[in-house]
């Protein structure tokens, strides 16, 4: 019987064709390598007006101040440097340990009256209202000028013709001197202010609300707390970033009123409304004494570091509880 061919036996299979790898390090040099894009001069040019704007505006005349702290300048003649002299007349100058006592009377009137009542506006605006009209409402008195809200309401309150008065007066209360009295004069100034930032400030915390997620204010309701327990347990915790921030904006701004003072009080009366940077002008433009207005600045302005560390440690703005 004839034997069948191996090679016609179909159990048998060609030997596999050896296919050919070619070097995957082999076709990348083969192929032209494309240079990463430098983006540093583009970057620089975007920077650069920012960058120019505060070092003109902002690092020099900081730098420039400091440089005058130890010097006596008039504008007059070239600046004498005098050392520490200046710093040793601020540690007995009783008008300014004065001044700072009324700066710090008005910041802690503002600071309260303005971060409770923006609060209490974010939240209603948060769980009551999403209407933009609402939001331009709240904040229409910031768009005015410090300038102008002073002059209004200097108009307001005036003694004699003003209509705040007026009212008073024909509801039994009485005229009150809010810008001619050492008692009225200061609360009425945080009163000033109070009402054209307060709406900027509140939308700052709106901001803050609009980040908060939803989830844990279903979990409350879930559980059962009411609203008051969730602004408590549930909002102020996670709002402690915003509300860090938000002070320490009032605060720096605060102990820098100077306009609102400008128009309405002048520092008056005998200096019950002379704050520090209306102390600083008086003296740089008023007296020509720029060198010792200079060290009172960077006083003010080392207080102001400090009062921003301090605060910065202590409220862990760095931290959040959402995470």
């Amino acid at each position: 019987m004839a034997t069948e061919s191996p090679l016609s036996s179909p159990l048998v299979t060609a030997p596999p064709r050896t296919v050919r790898r070619v070097d995957a390090a082999a076709v990348r040099t083969s192929s032209p390598r494309r240079r990463p894009r430098n983006d540093l001069w583009l970057a620089l040019a975007f920077i650069a007006p920012a960058s120019i704007g505060f070092a003109v505006f902002l690092l020099w005349p900081t730098l420039r101040g400091i440089y005058l702290s130890f010097t006596t300048y008039n504008l007059l003649t070239p600046p004498v440097f005098t050392g520490l002299q200046n710093y040793e007349r601020l540690v007995q100058d009783s008008i300014f340990w004065h001044s700072m006592a009324v700066t710090v009377e008005y910041v802690l009137l503002n600071i309260g009256f303005q971060t409770i009542l923006a609060l209490f506006i974010a939240v209603m605006m948060h769980r009551l209202t999403k209407s933009t009209f609402v939001r331009g409402i709240v904040l229409a008195p910031y768009l005015v000028s410090n300038v102008v809200a002073a002059l209004i309401w200097l108009w307001i309150l005036d003694t004699q013709l003003g209509i705040g008065n007026e009212v008073l007066s024909a509801i039994g209360v009485g005229r009150i001197p809010f810008l001619q009295s050492d008692f009225w004069g200061i609360p009425t100034i945080a009163f000033i202010n109070l009402w054209r930032n307060v709406g900027y400030t509140a939308l700052l915390i709106f901001a803050g609300l609009q980040a908060l997620p939803e989830s844990v204010y279903e979990a409350g309701r879930i559980d059962g707390a009411s609203e008051w327990k969730m602004f408590w347990r549930i909002t102020v915790p996670l709002l402690r970033p915003i509300l860090s921030l938000v002070l320490i904006i009032t605060i720096i701004g605060s102990f820098q009123v100077f306009d609102t003072v400008a128009i309405a009080t002048q520092g008056g009366p005998a200096n019950a409304t002379n704050v520090v940077q209306n102390y600083i002008y008086n003296l740089a433009f008023g007296r020509f004494q720029f060198g010792y207005a200079s060290a009172v600045s960077v006083a003010l302005l080392i207080v102001l570091s400090i009062i921003t560390f301090v605060q910065y440690r202590l409220s862990r703005s760095s931290e959040t509880d959402l995470d």
